[in-house]
């Protein structure tokens, strides 16, 4: 049977899109990298349920990777313009009964990104795994704004006793001394929020653009919310777009972003300021239906490195 991927020429791929493979972030020699991390703080109550999410993403782009340097029409022009170099530096390795390791190898990765002057893209795993990415900009020297993109709020102070977990990822976020601003888009149905969690958020200085604003009024007032000339980090969990193009999580509520507004949104904070990093997370294969979710997520990611590669 014909498919994109034999009518493209593309083949099995190992590395998303088939960019070079980078195994020394110690010695990198590109302007992006993106790094796999199935896990980081698991609960015990659902485990590492999004562990095969990187593969499967990779996976999901091997139809344009022997086509990277054709016209992308999201874009403009080639995901990659000429001189800006990415690399994929694979999945770390991580283990459901070794948290603390998980998190350090995290912190290590995105760390040895940035002393490179590299932008670090993580790819989850669920949205555990962007607390130590969020920690390891604590020794830059500069201020940076979040940029969220989720369902859900995640300022539960701990569930069962663990206060790293993924539910409790932007309230750890505004603990950190180098976290200047926080913008929450896309919040929307019922989620493990509390009504002092929320209280919380608002006391704590966090601006929120609900998904209902953004499906009456567009993305405006959430970019305008990036300041201008400073550091975002872009925690983009995608049970913040509507299930309709992204079934592929555990938390389906309808109502969320399209792809469009996904795009609009992310492009227009790397207008205003500079994209200093990306948390791609909440990727579960075992959820998806007919593959739609890892497509959606494939050319999602495929367009936030061609707009972090045209900030330049």
């Amino acid at each position: 049977m014909a498919t994109l991927e034999t009518m493209f020429g593309a083949g099995e791929v190992e590395t998303f899109l088939g960019l070079p493979r980078w195994r020394d972030l110690s010695r990198l020699e590109a302007d992006i990298a993106l790094i796999g991390a199935g896990m980081a703080t698991p609960y015990s109550s659902v485990g590492p349920y999004c562990r095969n999410g990187p593969g499967a993403i990779r996976a999901a782009s091997a139809a344009y990777a022997a086509n990277l340097g054709h016209v992308n029409f999201d874009l403009g022009g080639p995901v990659l313009p000429e001189g800006v170099h990415a690399v994929d530096a694979g999945d770390l390795p991580q283990a459901e009964d070794d948290i603390e390791g998980n998190r350090a190898r995290i912190f290590g990765a995105i760390s040895q990104v940035l002393d490179r002057r590299g932008v670090p893209v993580l790819i989850g795993g669920d949205d555990s795994v962007q607390i130590p990415m969020l920690e390891a900009y604590g020794a830059r020297g500069r201020p940076v704004t979040i940029l969220q993109i989720d369902a859900h709020i995640d300022w539960r102070d701990e569930v069962g006793g663990e206060r790293m977990g993924l539910s409790s990822t932007m309230r750890r976020a505004a603990e950190m001394d180098h976290v200047e601003q926080i913008v929450q888009v896309g919040a929307r149905g019922i989620g493990s929020a509390r009504g002092g969690d929320w209280a919380d958020a608002r006391r704590a200085g966090v601006e929120f653009v609900m998904a209902g604003e953004i499906a009456r009024h567009g993305v405006g007032r959430a970019v305008d919310l990036v300041p201008e000339g400073g550091e975002v980090v872009v925690c983009f969990d995608l049970d913040g777009m509507d299930p309709a193009v992204m079934p592929a999580v555990i938390g389906r509520t309808a109502g969320g972003l399209s792809y469009w507004q996904v795009l609009e949104l992310i492009g227009g904070a790397a207008e205003r300021g500079r994209i200093a990093g990306v948390g791609f997370v909440e990727f579960m294969p075992e959820r998806d239906v007919d593959g739609i979710g890892a497509l959606t997520a494939a050319q999602c990611l495929t367009s936030i490195l061609g707009i972090v590669a045209r900030q330049r």
